[in-house]
């Protein structure tokens, strides 16, 4: 909701009134009871055919890819071909989540290019051009996000953030097409792609909503095609390709039998690295064959038994409990999505503080606005010594100082950085006459300590949780989980509660999952709902009840205003394409324009829209003129919330007339 209205609803008698409750509502009609409506299975099983082939985009803070699948091949994951460029130190099949832009502010390139000639551009010229990284972490962070919210670049120039996604879903989705289309050997249309682009499970509506928007400008799909577009949750889709693991494709960090061929009192980090190795040599091969079984660890589960999915990315964590539904194995979410900031981001972060610290906040600020790219250049030297460190490491680890660091500092405070070095207090970073800080072992894992052990607080709130005795497993993916002091972190803190699982090839664990998802969406089964929904209505005022300044005088008739009709509860189980709905009339018979407004809240007892908390997340505005007269004088109008994947559909409908609307994407 907008200031605006929030200050117009208390003007209760004025004509300028303007709450969205005022055109719909009835005095007498209650909500009807939801009502399920089964999917016809039959029509759902002729639109998925008609998709050839299923690309999933892991859409990552740090990094991104994709990989796909063609539906008549499902065992066969195929991962995106290697991109040119690439880090030392650094060996993924993903690609930095980077993007540049011209002067002219036109899309020029995403990833290892856009941070390469970035990085070769002249000073002078570079501070022109509009360079982006670690811009999905906005989406989380904004509280009223809309089609609006800028995004800054690294030279300080703002642009519309949601441009920025459409430019970045046009990459993957030309890239993708154009790998498609040369397998294929003739020219691969993007309405035979099924696309999944996954998100944190822990984004509230309107980033789901916004990067659906943005997919939609990128020409992946349409409005008026939807589905050929899902949103996917992180978590779930890792949840669903854990399932089909083998004993051999992963690492049980509480075993005591040999996985892999290694013990687990050899060290976790040389277990990963032997695993790394076997990753390695199978690395030519950038197709997966997911049998199609239930993987070995997962035949142990029985029905009722629970897991957690605790997915650490570069940007957030997100945790999930699940259940496991027999016979078909379906999942249920016992427990809604929580998490936090808490990605390795977290580290880099620690890292810059520790550059204030030696060498003072003016100093880095200015340098990052000078330089832009020498400081992307320090933190890319930086990310390939944070993947070295290890709880067993002894020898220090150095990080390159670009030369523009050292001659600026030296312009900038008269004195050298090796003098700083020595005058600050920071006794665990040196300096190596080959121009790198030196950090011992201790240094780098105190960068961090202040992550892992928010990770670890909140999995231990988690634990205290009723719903989450008696679990099982705990599966760690996603990008961040590649960490060894993570991993160890994890196995100390719970080894002993439930057995610690991590997929071998962990990076890419949510990618080949939300391939999975997008060729069966019907495997996730039970969601939490994350919030409160419902509409905007009047009913009779009621004296001692409903508090004075709500009351609206209409036509003779007194109203309360503002009023929250509930639909669903947070935290509420909802099943996929369950429908909930309820029968509203004009209060007003004469009115041919009726405005129904949903609004959400993370709380559970909501009363009115003016709350604090409450936002606007959609529109449905049904217009009536034209229609037969002969209607009933006490009209229908039939509103419906369905709960789809990751998303919710909100529609009404004239009984009399069978006229109806779907939402408008309009949000908080």
């Amino acid at each position: 909701m907008s200031e605006t209205e929030g200050g117009t609803a208390d003007a209760v008698s004025t004509p300028a009134y303007s709450s969205p409750a005022k055109s719909l509502g009835d005095p007498g009609i209650t909500p009807l009871s939801p009502t399920h409506i089964a999917k016809d299975s039959d029509a759902n099983d002729a639109v998925e055919q008609s998709f050839l082939v299923v690309v999933a985009i892991d859409f990552g803070t740090t990094s991104s890819g994709y990989a796909y699948s063609f539906t008549k091949e499902p065992e066969c994951i195929h991962v995106m071909r290697r991109w040119e460029g690439g880090d030392p130190g650094v060996s993924n099949q993903k690609t930095p989540t980077t993007i540049l832009l011209t002067p002219e502010r036109k899309f020029h390139s995403f990833g290892y290019a856009a941070r390469d000639f970035y990085h070769d551009l002249d000073p002078n010229e570079s501070k022109h051009w509009l360079y982006f990284e670690k811009f999905k972490m906005k989406l989380h962070t904004t509280g009223n996000l809309t089609m609006e919210t800028d995004l800054t670049a690294a030279n300080g120039k703002k642009v519309k953030a949601l441009e920025i996604f459409a430019y970045a879903l046009q990459f993957f989705k030309e890239q993708a097409l154009k790998e498609l289309s040369d397998q294929a050997g003739s020219e691969f249309e993007n309405s035979e792609v099924r696309w999944v682009i996954t998100v944190p499970a822990i984004w509230k509506q309107p980033a789901k909503q916004f990067m659906r928007q943005a997919a939609y400008k990128a020409g992946m799909a349409t409005p008026e095609n939807p589905e050929q577009l899902i949103i996917a949750l992180e978590p779930e889709a890792a949840s669903i390709y854990c399932r089909k693991l083998r004993l051999h494709q992963m690492i049980d960090l509480s075993s005591k039998a040999p996985v892999n061929g290694y013990n687990a009192s050899d060290t976790v980090g040389a277990g990963f690295t032997q695993a790394k190795e076997y990753i390695r040599r199978n690395r030519q091969s950038r197709t997966f064959l997911v049998e199609n079984v239930i993987g070995e660890i997962w035949s142990e589960l029985e029905e009722g038994d629970r897991y957690i999915v605790v997915d650490s990315g570069g940007g957030t964590v997100d945790l999930t409990v699940h259940q496991i539904r027999l016979p078909e194995g379906h999942l249920k979410e016992l427990y809604k999505a929580t998490g936090g900031p808490y990605g390795s981001v977290g580290v880099d972060y620690e890292f810059e503080k520790l550059l204030c610290k030696i060498f003072g906040e003016d100093f880095i600020e200015q340098f990052k606005i000078k330089r832009p790219a020498a400081w992307v250049d320090l933190m890319i030297a930086f990310e390939s010594r944070k993947r070295a460190a290890a709880p067993d490491r002894t020898n220090p680890l150095n990080i390159t100082l670009p030369f523009s660091f050292i001659d600026y500092y030296k312009k900038f405070r008269g004195h050298s950085v090796e003098h700083a070095l020595r005058k600050s207090n920071v006794d665990f970073v040196k300096w190596s006459s080959q121009g790198m800080l030196r950090m011992s072992p201790d240094a780098m894992n105190a960068l961090f300590k202040p992550t892992i052990d928010q990770i670890i607080q909140h999995l231990s709130d988690l634990f205290e949780k009723p719903e989450v005795t008696n679990v099982k497993f705990l599966f760690l993916v996603g990008g961040f989980a590649e960490a060894p002091l993570l991993q160890q972190a994890v196995q100390n803190a719970f080894g002993s509660k439930c057995r610690i699982i991590i997929p071998q090839d962990v990076g890419l664990t949510i990618l080949k999952g939300a391939v999975l998802f997008g060729l069966d969406p019907a495997v996730i089964k039970v969601r939490r709902s994350p919030l409160t929904y419902g509409v905007g209505v009047l009913n009779r005022f009621v004296e001692g009840k409903h508090p004075p300044e709500k009351l609206l005088v209409k036509d003779g008739t007194r109203w309360c205003t503002d009023v929250f009709d509930k639909f669903i509860s947070a935290d509420q189980s909802v099943a996929l394409g369950e429908t909930v709905s309820r029968s509203y009339t004009p209060a007003k018979p004469s009115q041919l324009v009726i405005v129904i407004n949903i609004y959400s809240s993370e709380q559970d007892n909501v009363s009115f829209i003016t709350e604090p908390g409450v936002k606007k997340c959609g529109t449905l505005r049904l217009d009536l003129t034209g229609t037969d007269t002969l209607v009933p004088t006490r009209r229908e109008i039939k509103t419906l919330m369905q709960f789809g994947d990751t998303e919710i559909k909100a529609m009404a409908i004239d009984v009399a007339t069978s006229k109806s609307v779907k939402a408008g994407t309009e949000r908080a």
